[in-house]
């Protein structure tokens, strides 16, 4: 049975959402799921995972939210080379630029994408919820 752990940030909800649905996803392929907020999730962590889940929404001009979840998201930077991981998020405007530029940076670290990111616009859609799902399966 593989760890998978799900670590989210979320102002309104909607990355909330999602990350439920990705742990939601890795439970019922047989993953063991935990789940955090930037507030309890650390790089010393990272080796206790088989693979891991990060959500974050677009925040300001299309970046990762900067008080909490990207200082989290830069310790953890280092223990990315050969982890499994998957990536998601919600935004409310913009093209998605903060993704693609989220995934640059897991790449160059050395980051196995288990599965395309999945956004979605504000409130997670069932489609966004779906693909949330097959996400969580995809690391599982």
């Amino acid at each position: 049975m593989s760890k998978i752990a799900v670590v989210y940030w979320s102002g309104t909800g909607n990355t909330e959402a999602m990350a439920n649905e990705v742990a939601e996803g890795a439970k019922s392929a047989g993953a063991e799921v935990e789940v955090f907020t930037p507030d309890t999730f650390t790089a010393d962590k990272m080796d206790a995972y088989d693979a891991v889940a990060f959500g974050c929404p677009a925040m300001g001009a299309e970046e990762l939210e900067d008080t909490e979840f990207e200082p989290m998201f830069k310790e953890c930077e280092a223990k990315l080379s050969g982890k499994k991981i998957a990536l998601f998020g919600s935004y409310g405007w913009g093209d998605g630029e903060w993704m693609r530029t989220w995934e640059e940076t897991c790449k160059s670290a050395g980051a196995e994408l288990a599965h395309e990111s999945v956004i979605c616009t504000e409130e997670p859609d069932d489609d966004a919820k779906s693909a949330c799902q097959e996400l969580g399966k995809a690391l599982a």
